[in-house]
């Protein structure tokens, strides 16, 4: 049993980062869906570097970013990193460096998920335009999101 247990503790971070990072890509998607289902209607475009893509797709993809972003920084600060400090000093620093880093890889999300679509990873899944997209852009974004989160925003002082 020594030996199932060993490796489990050893890499105990990063199950459990991989975890919630699961959960927060549930979150990104699910909302993602229901954005993207509630302003369906729309047919307006946007021009991303030269390629048109919907203003669904790209709205949707915002407003995904931030229901996620704010699951993930309480999941990583509390159940992966294990900084439970809520102190003014400790909490708002992890907060500001959390949102840059995130804003960070917002960005290449918000910029590689419409720009997929144009190029042509265009397929719906579950009917959701742009979904296909979304699920190849959320694993680059999942292996920045922790070397950000564990070099330089939870990092645990020796």
């Amino acid at each position: 049993m020594k030996r199932v247990w060993k490796p489990i503790a050893k890499y105990k971070e990063i199950i459990s980062y991989l975890f919630w990072g699961i959960m927060t890509t549930l979150v990104s998607w699910i909302s993602y869906s229901i954005f993207a289902l509630l302003l369906g209607e729309q047919v307006s475009s946007v021009t991303i570097l030269g390629f048109h893509t919907s203003t669904v797709v790209m709205v949707s993809n915002i407003l995904s970013w931030i229901c996620a972003v704010s699951f993930a920084f309480v999941t990583n600060k509390l159940w992966v990193f294990h900084s439970k400090s809520w102190e003014f000093g400790v909490f708002m620093p992890e907060l500001g460096k959390f949102i840059s880093a995130r804003l960070v890889t917002g960005l290449l999300e918000i910029i590689l998920v419409p720009l997929l679509v144009a190029i042509g990873l265009n397929q719906t899944i579950f009917e959701i335009e742009g979904m296909a997209a979304k699920v190849a852009v959320s694993v680059l974004i999942v292996a920045l999101n922790y070397i950000f989160s564990k070099i330089f925003i939870f990092k645990r002082e020796k």
